[in-house]
């Protein structure tokens, strides 16, 4: 089993900034690709960014220049980096990992998702 634990949201003004966490735990051989996912209410399920084990990232066009992802692989952590942030962005954040448990086995973990509000 691979366990995503999320911190770092909350409530925040227009303009401002969070950090994400998300750390992943268990039976971890290792933990390729991590992203970000984000829903606000009456909407889908949407991609905000993800990261390879190489560090190669990609972003939703509509976070591009605002949102930073990154990731320590010696602690299996993504981090999320919000920046400039606006009402539109809220929405829970939820984590997911790819990897491959110690018994061999191909994992697709999401975590229990952290609330960001931008509102004044």
């Amino acid at each position: 089993q691979v366990q995503l634990v999320e911190s770092g949201g909350g409530l925040v003004q227009p303009g401002g900034s969070l950090r994400l966490s998300c750390a992943a735990s268990g039976s971890i051989a290792v933990v390729t690709t991590m992203a970000w996912y984000r829903q606000a209410p009456g909407n889908q399920h949407q991609l905000v960014a993800f990261i390879t084990s190489g560090c190669t990232t990609n972003y939703a066009d509509s976070v591009k220049g605002r949102f930073s992802i990154s990731r320590d692989n010696a602690k299996n952590t993504v981090y999320l980096q919000m920046n400039s942030l606006k009402p539109e962005d809220t929405a829970v954040y939820y984590c997911n990992a790819d990897a491959l448990s110690q018994t061999g086995k191909t994992v697709v973990a999401w975590g229990q998702g952290t609330q960001v509000t931008v509102s004044s």
